[in-house]
């Protein structure tokens, strides 16, 4: 008897090879899927807000990258003994308004490069539910306010469409060749509520059904990984909300095989094989056989940087290095 039924996504048409560049935007699923990504020696750029839920905030955010935005003190608000961004995770608030400013307009400039000349984004959505302060806007993180400043209140479909067509717009006359994969974020978020949580699930479902009709926008379906193939909390981390590491595992062991080609595959077992090696732990560092598990490992990532020279290896040659 089958007690598992494995949900195996259709490959994409167009896929992702190693040598391309990816900007990913969203929810903290889209960090873990970054930090996989950038431990494969991608190229990647993650959250250069930080970590956003709501689709508003997050093409807001494109479009800040894409005109550059510079922000000042007058964007900042003074909340915990910290200066805060509306725009912005709570990883650039800072006691010193300057150095607060500072690190958003980096942030900022090195996001407008990358999406310059980018080749994919991927974008996460979280929730549909939104937080608006007095006069309408919207934030991306309430930064621990008290909860009677905002209100909250779900998008329609409608609304999370137009925001994403606007943006997918901008994003052509940006960078005309740039691929979009759409994913909504597995991790429910149940302080709305249960019902409320599969409401905003629902909103950005049929959101993005819509949105992903356009050519160069895929649909990577983590959501449905998690919640009907794997469906079981052992797949979840203690709070019973955000998917644990195996689940991570499988999602993003699905993610490589719809989405990324096959020779980049391979070379990322390669890549694989070097990160295992770098973990090794010596019995006896000083011993003739560590010296030789460090040499051919050496001219393993050497034959490597000289086949694939867009890749940067010096930590790697520095920790081989006899």
């Amino acid at each position: 008897m089958e007690f598992h039924l494995e949900f195996t996504p259709k490959p994409f048409d167009t896929k992702i090879t190693h040598q391309q560049k990816l900007l990913l935007i969203g929810s903290c699923f889209t960090e873990q899927i970054g930090n996989k990504l950038a431990h494969h020696k991608f190229r990647v750029l993650d959250n250069p807000n930080g970590i956003l839920f709501n689709p508003i905030s997050i093409t807001r955010s494109v479009s800040s990258y894409i005109s550059n935005k510079q922000y000042s003190a007058a964007d900042l608000f003074y909340q915990n003994e910290s200066w805060n961004s509306w725009e912005h995770h709570s990883r650039f608030s800072n006691p010193d308004q300057q150095a607060c400013v500072d690190g958003i307009n980096a942030s900022q400039n090195n996001a407008h490069d990358f999406l310059r000349s980018t080749d994919w984004l991927l974008i996460t959505l979280g929730s549909a539910f939104v937080y608006e302060l007095e006069n309408k806007a919207v934030v991306a993180n309430c930064h621990k306010v008290p909860t009677d400043k905002f209100s909250k209140r779900l998008l329609s479909v409608e609304e999370v469409v137009a925001a994403l067509e606007q943006m997918q717009q901008q994003l052509i006359a940006f960078n005309s060749s740039l691929k979009i994969i759409y994913t909504i974020s597995p991790v429910r978020h149940l302080r709305d509520g249960f019902v409320e949580n599969n409401r905003s699930k629902a909103t950005l479902h049929l959101a993005v059904q819509q949105i992903t009709q356009r050519s160069n926008t895929f649909y990577f379906p983590a959501y449905e990984l998690v919640m009907d193939d794997l469906r079981d909390y052992r797949f979840y981390a203690e709070d019973m909300v955000h998917p644990n590491y195996a689940a991570t595992n499988y999602v993003w062991k699905k993610f490589i095989a719809t989405c990324i080609d096959e020779p980049s595959q391979g070379l990322m077992k390669d890549i694989n094989s070097i990160n295992a090696a770098k973990s090794h732990k010596p019995f006896n560092p000083v011993s003739e056989q560590h010296k030789k598990f460090l040499q051919i490992n050496l001219d393993r990532v050497k034959k490597l940087q000289q086949q694939f020279p867009y890749i940067n290896f010096e930590e790697e040659i520095n920790y081989f290095s006899l």
